[in-house]
This record gives structure tokens, sequence and C-alpha cells, in this order.
């Protein structure tokens, strides 16, 4: 009986000892499994320096090079209309006189007492050196009275230009408001002379470019409707920073030899400022914006580290990093809402 009892109990020791083993086995896990288990596997990318193309986007209008509304200095009736709508005029040409009928009519009265006043004061002279008949004064009142009627014709030459519209420059006459005999005043307005060769691209940039644009730098723009790109160069700047809008006026010029774009128009501005060669540029999915500005999750030793930086210029799919960041950094791009500073992390570089 006692060898019997023995042969029985041998088995269920072994199967108690089993059973102990593999609980404990279940229990203990290593450590680096564990860590292993937590990680988070990202995707980064690893900075170099590289050349930027300092491009600036912006908006503008088209402004013609030269515009002025033509109208009268002084009230009369339109008594002849010598231009064309819509034609080219040259600078001095007679585009509108008016009726100034009245003015040459004293200009005529005028030239007569001019012409008596210098006899006059010859047949004075002969008499003041020859024979000593008159004296100083009234030789010296003849002259003056020519001088007079001198200074008066002058005045009359005068309003009578006043009397006539010319053009102040080269350039094309718009449409005409008036017809021959109309009466107009200093109100009325007659038509408008615009130079559309070259003309005038009006912009403004953000203040923080202000110390990077000068004079010369080029503009290419375009317009929704033709889809052309034309170029020009700024040659213009405004002293001073717009303190509502926060930005910088700016004022190119453009050639329009072909006459294809027109004062008033809508452009879309690219401003090519001096080449960046050394910039940082990260993706612009990597920028965190926060309270004070922004920061970015960085991998250091397989951790995550955050880090204050100063962004720069942007363009479509990145943004370039002024200060915080150095060459060689290994920046995460993706699972940013997850992560949190000091979290281990696998970061797979692009």
């Amino acid at each position: 009986m006692k060898k019997k009892f023995n042969f029985f109990l041998l088995p269920l020791s072994f199967s108690i000892l089993f059973l102990s083993s593999c609980g404990s086995k279940k229990q203990e896990v290593p450590q680096s499994l564990a860590v292993s288990n937590n990680l988070m596997t990202v995707s980064g990318v690893v900075l170099r320096l590289q050349t930027l193309d300092n491009v600036v986007r912006s908006s503008g209008t088209i402004l013609a090079s030269e515009s002025v509304n033509l109208a009268v200095e002084t009230s009369g009736r339109i008594e002849k209309i010598y231009f064309k709508e819509g034609a080219h005029v040259k600078k001095n040409e007679l585009l509108v006189t008016i009726n100034d009928d009245d003015l040459q009519a004293q200009l005529k009265k005028t030239e007569f007492q001019i012409q008596i006043a210098i006899e006059q004061e010859h047949r004075q002279k002969q008499l003041f050196e020859t024979k000593d008949i008159i004296s100083q004064q009234d030789y010296d009142i003849s002259v003056n009275t020519v001088n007079t009627l001198k200074a008066d014709r002058e005045n009359l030459i005068a309003l009578i230009r006043k009397k006539e519209i010319r053009a102040p420059f080269d350039g094309i006459v718009g449409l005409r408001y008036v017809s021959e005999g109309s009466y107009v005043s200093q109100a009325t307005h007659i038509a408008s002379i615009q130079k559309i060769d070259p003309l005038k691209v009006d912009f403004a940039i953000p203040e923080k470019y202000a110390d990077q644009v000068s004079v010369g730098d080029l503009v290419q723009f375009r317009t929704n409707e033709t889809k052309q790109h034309f170029t020009g160069t700024v040659y213009a700047i405004e002293p001073k920073i717009d303190p509502n809008t926060r930005t910088l006026q700016l004022r190119a010029l453009c050639e329009n030899k072909s006459e294809k774009i027109f004062p008033g128009s809508y452009v879309q501005i690219e401003l090519r400022l001096q080449q960046i060669t050394n910039a940082l540029m990260i993706p612009t999915q990597a920028i965190i914006p926060v309270l004070k500005g922004h920061t970015v999750f960085v991998e250091k030793n397989g951790v995550v580290v955050s880090v204050p930086v100063k962004i720069g210029i942007r363009n479509a799919s990145e943004v370039q990093i002024i200060e915080g960041l150095s060459a060689g950094d290994t920046i995460i791009t993706t699972g940013l809402m997850r992560l949190r500073p000091g979290m281990p992390v696998n970061v797979t570089v692009k």
C-alpha cells in the first residue's frame, strides 16, 4: 500500500510544479519588452542647410504712370474739340478750345496802344536828349506807359492760354463727356488722359520684410483674366510703415508696349528679394502654434523635446526657422497631437 501511494503522488507533484512554473512566467515580463511596447513610431526629418528663394507674395493694383482729368481753368463755351476718343495724343497737342473772342479783342486793342506808346516814347526821348525840352520825369512816364501796356498784353495772352486745353504728356484720351457748343466750368469733366506705357504697380508687404526690400528688386505679377506674366522693378518705397495694417507700401514700374494691361486691374504679385543660402526649412505641419509664438517637437536621445522657435519666410509647404534649431536636428512631423515632452519615441526619418 505504501508503494502504491507514492506512485500516484509523484505525477501530482510534477503537475503542481508545472502549473506553478507557468504562472510565474506569465507575471514576470522583461523590462526591455515593456518599454518597447510603449514606444510610439512617428515620422521626422533631419534639418539641413539649403538655398531659399526669398519670394514675397502679395496682391496689387495697376496704375497709369501718368493720369489726368481734362478740365478748363475758366468757364466758357466750347468752340472746338480736336481729339478723337481712344486716340493717342502727343504732349502739348491742342485738344479743346473755349470761346475767347472778348480776350482776343482786348489783345488787339492793347497791341495798338503799345504801338502808339512806343512811338510816343521815342519822341519823348529825342526831346529829352537833344533839346532838353522835357524833364526826366516826363520821359520816365512815357517809358513806364510802354512797359505797363506790354505787361497787360502778357496778361491777356495768359488768359487766352487758359481758354485752351493741351495734352500735358503723351498718352491715350478716354471717352469725352461734352460736345462742341457746351458751356463748361472748372467742375465739368471733359475727358481723361492715361499714359499706360510704362505702368505703375502698387502693393504692400508685411513689415518684417522692410529691411530686406530695396529699389531695383525684381517684381513679377499676373492678372487673373489674362494669365499672362509681366515683369517690373521696384522704383519707390514709402518711408514709413502703415500703423493700421503693419505693412510697407511699394511701387514698381513695368513696360506695357502691347497695351494689354489697363489701369485699375487687380494683380497677384511675387517680389523676389535677396536669395538666402543657409536657410533652415521644416515642413509646415511640424509647426505648433502656442500662446507666445511657435514650438516644434524634436527627437533627442530617443525622447521628445519641445523647442520654441522663431519662424521666418513661408512657402507652399515649408517654413523657415530663424531661431531655436540648428542643422542636424531631427524634427518630428507626425503624431504631434499625441506626443508629450519626455515621451520615448521611435522616429522614422524620411
